[in-house]
């Protein structure tokens, strides 16, 4: 993309938000909604900037030669993202474990791809996937397990306004998937945090 088109699109975004807060009724000229606009485009910048990622670059070398086949887990990622239906925040904690065959990645790499997930307009049963899946179709590991905890600002705020409520999604693959024992040792060395 051009920088014009760039300029262009930013301007643009600019005015479609200006424009909405003129619609909610209020006044776009008062001190503290004049740099508004500008910050609204920044901040959804950032809490989009997964579309922009490549797990490629994410991983980078950070993939080993593995010397046991034990399960390895990566327990409270903090997880921040925006919910697609209303644009209102949901977060929580996301716990990663996978059985390797061959080959570990480095664990702040798990990280990495949560937030590469996480950082694009979603829904929290997507999410879940998303991250299994990238570990499984990167590692080749003999399974994957992802377990996400999270509170929806879309849910506590607005609507039935439940604020204890917790969306809890899992996705299983390989042996998580088929073996009873290993999905059973993944949950319950969770159990603590959930």
């Amino acid at each position: 993309m051009s920088t014009d088109n760039i300029g262009n699109k930013h301007i643009e975004m600019l005015l479609h938000v200006k424009n909405l807060l003129d619609a909610l009724g209020e006044d776009t000229n008062r001190e503290g909604l004049l740099k508004t606009p500008e910050r609204v485009i920044e901040s959804l910048n950032y809490l989009t900037s997964g579309y922009k990622s490549n797990i490629k670059d994410i991983i980078g070398d950070a993939i080993f030669d593995s010397e046991g086949q034990e399960m390895i887990i990566m327990k409270n990622i903090e997880i921040y993202s925006l919910c697609e239906h209303h644009l209102l925040p949901f977060y929580g904690k996301c716990h990663i474990a996978y059985l390797p065959k061959a080959k570990i990645i480095g664990l702040s790499k798990l990280s990495r791809i949560v937030d590469v997930f996480t950082r694009r307009l979603q829904i929290q049963e997507r999410l879940t996937h998303q991250i299994a899946q990238t570990i499984q179709d990167v590692l080749n590991p003999h399974g994957v397990g992802v377990v996400i905890q999270a509170k929806h600002l879309c849910m506590m705020m607005r609507g039935v306004g439940k604020q204890s409520s917790d969306a809890m999604t899992s996705c299983m693959l390989g042996t998580f998937k088929s073996d009873p024992k290993t999905r059973a040792e993944f949950l319950d060395l969770l159990k603590p945090n959930l």
